[in-house]
């Protein structure tokens, strides 16, 4: 199953680094990533800024070669950034979605080491944009997809800072809501097999399915904690073989404890991912729950964005060789 990922996906840092390349070249970001995408262009955000914050409408617009699936990115000038879907949906629910990530990224700002983006403004729908959208700041650096931090034992003990940082947080109540990632794990059992169906050509599913099969029933504590989310590496910023700030956080919330430890495959290799495992002091239920959770996602994105975000495919497929190493 190893040699049939190696085989498939090449070098990994050599893709990345081609796939960023060919990004910059363009004007329009994330076009035909899903069959139902929207097309945003730096022309489009100009044209909103001018109509709603004519105070940005003259600073320099740049698409953000990001690999993200879910907004297109735009720098506007040196210190902020606008978000834009990229899928249709209605504009009341969209709007509603843009203010509960504000307000996560609000009570995430200041309770952990690192730098994370502060919400700004939403933006209405208009000039060829029919959904709401969002600015918040902008935080300087490189992502883990451009510069890779996966050997580094200083960025290992950087991200269990930051995990427990997060876990630490007030749940006010709140318990985990919803049909994402974070829940019982044997309630994804059909998305996984989905994915499995569509991944035959990169990589031997009998393993993967068997894998899945002693993982799905893993015991769950009957609490929840706060978590980020989504630690892949176009989420994380670095420097110097450090984690410097943390972006896309509007998943922040309620969930299994074990949902942040995907980062442990997504983004390490195995002297920093032990590093991580004995800062947080995860016993072996735990782990392999985040090692689930991290599987279920890897399926996901491995297919799914195989043409269309070839970094993102690579990621995952990257990530599933982890595990099948670990």
């Amino acid at each position: 199953g190893v040699q049939r990922v190696r085989r498939r996906v090449g070098s990994w840092r050599g893709t990345t680094t081609r796939m960023i390349r060919a990004e910059e070249a363009r004007d329009t970001v994330g076009v035909a990533m899903h069959p139902d995408q929207l097309a945003v262009s730096a022309a489009t955000v100009r044209e909103l800024l001018a109509e709603q914050f004519p105070g940005w409408a003259e600073l320099p617009i740049e698409p953000v070669p990001a690999q993200g699936t879910v907004n297109a990115l735009f720098r506007i000038g040196t210190g902020l950034a606008a978000r834009f879907p990229l899928r249709p949906g209605e504009v009341g629910a969209t709007r509603r979605r843009l203010e509960t990530e504000a307000a996560a990224a609000r009570e995430l700002h200041g309770r952990t080491p690192f730098a994370t983006p502060v919400p700004v403004v939403i933006g209405e729908p208009g000039s060829d944009f029919p959904l709401p959208w969002s600015v918040q700041t902008w935080l300087p650096g490189k992502t883990a997809v451009e510069v890779d931090p996966g050997d580094s034992l200083e960025f290992a003990h950087d991200l269990a800072d930051f995990i427990r940082a997060v876990r630490a947080m007030d749940l006010r109540g709140r318990t985990f809501s919803g049909p994402g990632r974070g829940g019982a794990l044997h309630t994804h059992d059909a998305w996984v097999q989905t994915c499995l169906r569509a991944s035959v050509e990169l990589f031997e599913v009998a393993q993967l399915e068997r894998l899945w099969r002693s993982m799905r029933e893993l015991p769950r504590p009957g609490v929840d904690a706060m978590t980020h989310g989504d630690l892949i590496p176009g989420n994380v910023i670095v420097e110097g073989g450090r984690l410097t700030a943390v972006i896309d956080v509007g998943g922040l919330g309620p969930a299994d404890p074990a949902l942040d430890l995907v980062a442990a495959w997504h983004l390490l290799e195995e002297a920093p991912r032990q590093a991580l495992r004995g800062d947080l002091g995860c016993d072996g239920a735990e782990w392999q729950r985040g090692k689930a959770w991290a599987l279920e996602q890897a399926l996901g994105v491995a297919w799914y964005y195989l043409d269309s975000n070839p970094v993102m495919s690579v990621m995952g497929q990257r990530t599933i060789e982890r595990i099948l190493t670990d």
